[in-house]
């Protein structure tokens, strides 16, 4: 199973000394690194979930900041100022999102915020922070209607439109005709809604389609009413690993499918065996990286003694895109100019952006990477998504 590398016991016993202060869970403020002048520093907002249900994607996130928080000040931070991460954490809690934004907002005076992780915590604190022009820079694809009169909230994940297309496209390009669908209740109902109008379009139909609670240990009841439909393929929304196990104890022979969320080294190693030959539309292949993602991926490696995936990647963006507007609107820059800053391409460890876009994040099935897990190991597919 996937093996990321890993630090020696001293490296690592270092790096937790070095980190504990940093990565307090609530109101941690890190810092600001000894490259830097003495100037006053430039607050940032970190707003993750690193406790609840959505800490898996959280924490992946708030390593990536930190990376390039730490790697700005080493260079000498935003014009001689460094960065200094105000971080709290809203516990996967839309209620204690609002309430925590608050206190960085007008207790803190963060220049601008990045996160949240999870949807109903960008919907919830998206509308006072635009109401201040506030930057915020979500780890979400476009949501809600709402959202689209929010030009200070950026995106930098792929709305759930975007991830059904790329799991149809490989698909359609693959010659299957007939699939089967599993999907949890949570994030799989939402991709799920965004895909099952799009059959038509990718030449596909959906010949089962099975829902499952989140927290369910076994699916095998609905997996086997997925295998008597004898579909081309299956596709399996959802970030637990319990699915694909049961599927393989099936004995369900055709090519599996999955979606972007499943693509991390903690999720495969839970899946065991399962994991084998999987196909995941996803974005960062540590083992085999794009040019653009080089520098990311060693700075990791060499930080944390293991390989990324592409949460830690989009916070590493998340605040590097935002260094690079601070740079040239200044960092005392009123929030609403940093906020037209934002707004334009940029090329990110994860994949190309387009904060200028309608949907405030550009991502296209072009920036889509796929890989299949054989022996553990993320390998690269010689495949890319016409449309």
């Amino acid at each position: 199973m996937v093996r990321p590398i890993q630090a020696s016991p001293m490296n690592a016993k270092h790096r937790f000394v070095r980190w504990t202060a940093a990565l307090m869970l609530a109101g941690a403020v890190t810092g600001v690194g000894a490259q830097t002048s003495g100037k006053d520093p430039i607050r940032i907002g970190l707003l993750l979930s690193t406790t609840g249900g959505l800490a898996s994607v959280g924490l992946p996130e708030r390593e990536g900041v930190l990376l390039a928080q730490k790697v700005i000040n080493a260079r000498g931070g935003v014009n001689g100022r460094p960065i200094e991460i105000v971080s709290e954490d809203d516990a996967s809690s839309p209620d204690s999102a609002v309430s925590k934004i608050n206190a960085l907002l007008h207790t803190q005076k963060v220049k601008a915020v990045i996160g949240p992780s999870g949807m109903a915590q960008v919907v919830a604190v998206g509308g006072i922070t635009q109401s201040q022009k506030v930057p915020l820079i979500a780890f979400t694809g476009l949501g809600p209607a709402v959202e689209r009169d929010r030009t200070c909230v950026f995106h930098l994940t792929p709305p759930q439109e975007l991830n059904a297309r790329a799991v149809l496209a490989y698909a359609r390009d693959t010659g299957v005709k007939k699939i089967g669908v599993l999907h949890d209740s949570g994030y799989g109902q939402v991709v799920w809604n965004s895909m099952k109008g799009l059959g038509g379009e990718y030449g596909v139909n959906f010949a089962q389609v099975e829902k499952f609670e989140i927290a369910a240990t076994d699916i095998t009841t609905q997996a086997a009413k997925v295998k008597a439909a004898a579909p081309d393929a299956v596709v399996v929304i959802s970030t637990s690993p319990v699915p694909f196990r049961n599927i393989r104890q099936l004995k369900i022979s055709v090519p599996i499918i999955s979606v972007h969320g499943t693509a991390t080294y903690e999720t495969v190693k839970a899946m065991g065996d399962a994991a084998d030959n999987i196909i995941h539309p996803e974005f960062l292949l540590a083992e085999d990286p794009l040019p653009s993602q080089k520098e990311f991926v060693e700075a990791f490696r060499k930080e944390y003694g293991k390989l990324p995936k592409h949460f830690s990647a989009a916070g590493w963006d998340a605040l590097m895109s935002l260094a690079e507007v601070l740079k040239t609107a200044g960092g005392d820059a009123a929030p609403e100019k940093l906020c037209e800053g934002m707004r334009r391409p940029y090329q990110g460890a994860m994949t190309k952006y387009d904060f200028s876009a309608p949907d405030m994040g550009g991502m296209t099935l072009a920036g889509f990477t796929y890989s299949k897990l054989v022996g553990g190991r993320f390998t690269r597919l010689d495949y890319k998504a016409a449309k």
